[in-house]
């Protein structure tokens, strides 16, 4: 008898391991009447196996999957004077920036440049649409994929979701639209989307420009539960919320039918990295800083948060990296259209001032990939994101802390999620 895994073990496989991140993409490759990504008993959107699938299909999804193969710029987009840094990637241009209307900065995450460049691709035609994700109307704390044609449902659509959004979901019917867009979303549905381009050439295509959010992670489930009950309020109680925006980085806003309860950020992340409740992908992630988009944007906080008492009046400032020429010329055309306000250069260095979490987990990537492969796990593929290389810098006992805190967490059944099963109140 055959004790090879069936292709819906080899599927599941990735979210009982805790590499699933919800983006969407696995249905879009298996199609809908094979797999649904849908929210699950754990609260997450993960997909659950509802047809027949055969092991090509599952090949397909692993090398699609951004929980499974993670890779950075595409080789023909690094052009020979493009700068590369080690922790930050290949760069044309860093600079501190934020958006020229001042709506838009205030309402957008940060500085506003993510919502103001959408704004200005539409309003300069040179796409139809932006694929992005927008709060979502069927749970408060998810996102939903979102299409926006107008400059106004990409300004209704701004600020950041720190919940499962997925963003690829339907992808095919996407481009079947033939129609040139803009993809704005998280470093691993922007990898997601380059590694399905390998497999449909539409994707290189339409796809005009990647823009995306240097991203710490999502809240899980619980945590956002979590908060909602250190706030006085019941989870099944809420209707809306708003994780930041109107402001830098703006109140995060709890609406229930009676209610409506505005806190600090860091009263929903925590005053800390070691305070947040992330899922165990964003935590092993070899790329929060999206290596595979035009253009990067990021907070600008040194040391990586905000303080409580600087974030009521701050009006908020991005750091941006053009990556590709394509990205150095759309910041140089926003500006010049005022879309754009740039306040000065910077360097790599500026933004491991601003984001040193990303440079830690950046450098400790390699050895927490390996202690997945010595538990049996699977070991997600990476290239151009030079995790071995950073790992080779820094000691021998650096390496093995982070490798063998990696298997302990295995071992005490730390790590990994239950087999999908479809929300039972859906």
């Amino acid at each position: 008898m055959s004790t090879l895994p069936s292709p819906e073990q080899r599927l599941y496989a990735i979210v009982e391991q805790g590499l699933c991140i919800g983006c969407g993409l696995c249905q879009s490759v298996a199609g809908k009447d094979k797999v649904q990504v849908i929210k699950t008993t754990q609260g997450y959107q993960q997909p659950v196996v509802v047809g027949e699938l055969d092991h090509d299909t599952v090949n397909k999804i692993y090398a699609t999957c951004p929980g499974t193969c993670i890779e950075g710029l595409p080789e023909k987009l690094v052009e020979p004077d493009t700068r590369v840094d080690n922790v930050w990637g290949p760069w044309r241009r860093m600079a501190r920036a934020f958006a020229g209307d001042e709506n838009e900065r205030h309402i957008g995450a940060t500085g506003g440049v993510l919502t103001a460049l959408g704004v200005y691709l539409l309003k300069s035609k040179q796409v139809n649409f932006i694929l992005h994700a927008k709060s979502s109307t069927r749970d408060p704390s998810f996102g939903d994929r979102q299409l926006s044609f107008s400059e106004a449902e990409v300004i209704e659509s701004a600020g950041s979701r720190y919940g499962p959004t997925a963003t690829l979901i339907d992808i095919d019917e996407v481009l079947d639209r033939n129609q040139p867009f803009a993809f704005i979303a998280k470093p691993c549905d922007i990898s997601a989307l380059r590694n399905y381009a390998r497999h449909d050439e539409r994707v290189d295509r339409l796809v005009k420009y990647w823009l995306t959010m240097v991203c710490g992670g999502y809240g899980t489930p619980a945590s956002t539960r979590a908060f909602y009950q250190r706030i006085g309020i019941e989870p099944e109680e809420v209707t809306a919320l708003r994780y930041r925006g109107y402001g830098c980085p703006g109140p995060t806003r709890v609406e229930t039918k009676d209610a409506v309860k505005e806190v600090h950020y860091l009263d929903f992340w925590g005053d800390d990295e070691s305070m947040w409740g992330l899922p165990f992908r964003c935590k092993v992630c070899p790329d929060g800083i999206g290596e595979a988009a035009d253009i990067a944007a990021a907070d600008t906080w040194p040391g990586g948060s905000p303080n409580r008492i600087d974030s009521e009046t701050d009006p908020g400032v991005n750091a941006i990296v053009a990556r590709t020429r394509a990205g150095e010329e759309l910041v140089a055309a926003a500006v010049a259209d005022g879309a754009l306000s740039i306040e000065y250069d910077i360097t790599a260095d500026d933004m491991s001032i601003y984001q040193p979490h990303q440079m830690h987990k950046k450098y400790a990537a390699w050895a927490r990939h390996q202690g997945l492969a010595d538990e049996g796990r699977i070991k997600p593929e990476t290239a151009r994101l030079r995790i071995k290389e950073l790992s080779e810098e820094l000691p021998e006992d650096i390496n093995d802390h982070q490798r063998n805190g990696t298997r302990k967490r295995i071992q005490d059944g730390k790590v990994g999620e239950p087999t999908p099963e479809i929300w039972r109140h859906q």
